[in-house]
């Protein structure tokens, strides 16, 4: 019997490989043997996840082929693979992943460290801020004092809590946009509403459009739905969508749904101006795409001049091409697992039948307290001070990557909670690696495109300030001297503890 449970082409591993190259090797470097290089590269694509453990990899002759390399050069990254533990083989049955005993499994998205790990350890991984206490507490506390009556009920509400339907929708129809409690389902968080928007949408092998780079963790969700991921490129630095490309990519792919973030994108930050959001609303009707806008990021506006576009959904008010998707986990707390999605009635109750198979419903009480939020002014006041502590945060960020790595490329975005950074020209998955032997954790660029795309780049979260910022660069500017130095540690101090 086989132990590989999926597989790995020759092509797509060879596009994933090639991805990885470092900027020229400057005078007296020396580089590995080509079979070392290959065996690197391996084995950095399954410590990142991107290839996942018990993956079936090609045979030697069909990598070899396809890489332009001699099959003794395969031969022997194979051999050096199965040494250190990344593979295992048998014959008959081929070569798979595995990772050495002791090791945890690589996560596959952007998983945050257990909080034991956080003593050594600076998170740059998570783009997610402690609670704005005290919030959070009063929520919960109002939550208890209505949770009587539902108590005495069955709990499940699918579609979500009457109350907060209703809530939710009073705040759109505040916000321009008239909208019906019919119009909105309660989900759990907002990879609930895309998982269930997915599920009905977007089956097994349908075309799904998604901004290059966009978010790791929904890309991930949709490869595991069994969806074909269309790339359309983002506009250079903050510009937002590049019109033309989505056009092109709507007209001659005839994706079943488009996925985006208007809002101060993940990871690029970019905010879509309103002409954008029109002309997509529109390029996504005559295609016949359910347009998926997700607007998690839309209150984070850091820079107090910042103008807002009216939402996407402004431009179809009756929600029969877009849906919208909204949440409490980044503009509050990511604890509170509460995220909704509006659309079209009709499109509601599709949504609702189908997650019954799913989840069922949202917990009563988590929901009751986002009502408590958006019922007194808790709502207002905690993103307020959500808003103040990223915004200094971005500012001790941007500075002390500025004074430590000189050479890294970034524009400051004007809101939301990341910072996507060229590195200079050196492998972003090479980074990630060596940040966590030296005590930082960055996910690398190709975690947020597809097939090994932004392999010069890192993301960086504004979850750091004051001295866990600067630390944190003096942490990653000794992970990009590792890489230069061909991953030694000459000249790198160890991490040390630090507690924020």
């Amino acid at each position: 019997m086989a132990q590989w449970t999926s597989a790995v082409g020759a092509a797509q591993l060879a596009r994933l490989l090639n991805s990885q190259q470092d900027r020229p090797a400057g005078p007296g470097t020396r580089r590995p043997p080509a079979y070392r290089a290959l065996a690197d590269g391996v084995r950095l694509l399954v410590l990142e996840g991107r290839v996942p453990v018990a993956a079936r990899l090609p045979a030697e002759r069909e990598l070899a082929l396809a890489l332009s390399v001699s099959r003794t050069t395969v031969a022997a990254a194979y051999e050096a693979l199965r040494g250190e533990g990344f593979l295992e083989s048998r014959r008959g049955a081929g070569s798979w992943t595995a990772v050495p005993a002791g090791n945890p499994v690589p996560a596959r998205g952007l998983e945050p460290l257990p909080p034991e790990a956080l003593g050594s350890m600076i998170d740059l991984g998570c783009a997610a801020l402690p609670a704005p206490e005290p919030w959070l507490t009063r929520a919960v506390q109002g939550a208890l004092e209505e949770l009587p009556p539902y108590a005495h009920t069955h709990g499940d509400y699918p579609a979500g809590l009457p109350a907060l339907r209703a809530t939710i929708a009073d705040r759109y129809t505040a916000r321009g946009i008239p909208t019906m409690p019919e119009q909105i389902m309660v989900t759990t968080g907002a990879m609930g509403a895309i998982d269930a928007i997915c599920h009905l949408f977007g089956g097994r092998g349908e075309r799904i459009a998604v901004e290059s780079p966009s978010y790791a963790n929904i890309l991930q969700l949709m490869r595991e739905a069994g969806a074909r991921l269309v790339p359309v490129a983002m506009a250079e630095g903050l510009a937002g969508w590049d019109m033309d490309r989505w056009r092109q990519v709507l007209r001659e792919a005839a994706p079943r749904i488009a996925y985006v973030v208007a809002d101060f994108h993940n990871p690029t930050g970019a905010l879509a101006d309103e002409e954008q959001r029109r002309r997509l609303v529109e390029a996504a009707r005559s295609a016949g795409t359910v347009l998926v806008a997700d607007e998690t990021m839309s209150e984070l506006w850091l820079d107090p001049d910042v103008e807002m576009p009216r939402p996407v959904c402004a431009f179809d008010p009756a929600g029969s091409t877009v849906i919208t998707v909204g949440s409490a986990s980044k503009a509050f707390w990511a604890g509170l697992r509460i995220g909704w999605v509006r659309a079209a009635p009709e499109m509601i109750r599709s949504l609702v039948a189908a997650r019954a198979y799913a989840d069922l419903g949202t917990p009563v009480l988590e929901q009751l307290a986002v009502n408590w939020l958006f019922g007194t002014d808790g709502w207002e006041r905690a993103v307020e001070l959500r808003r103040a502590q990223a915004r200094e945060n971005r500012d001790a960020l941007v500075g002390a990557v500025r004074r430590e790595l000189p050479d890294w490329q970034f524009e400051v975005p004007r809101g939301g909670l990341t910072l996507w950074v060229r590195t200079g020209g050196l492998s972003g998955s090479r980074i990630a690696e060596a940040g966590e032997r030296v005590g930082v954790r960055a996910p690398s660029g190709p975690r947020f495109g597809v097939d090994g795309a932004f392999e010069g780049y890192v993301r960086l979260p504004f979850t750091v300030g004051g001295a866990v910022a600067e630390e944190a660069a003096v942490r990653l500017a000794a992970a990009a001297r590792m890489v230069e130095n061909g991953g030694t540690s000459s000249g790198v101090e160890a991490p040390r503890i630090f507690v924020a």
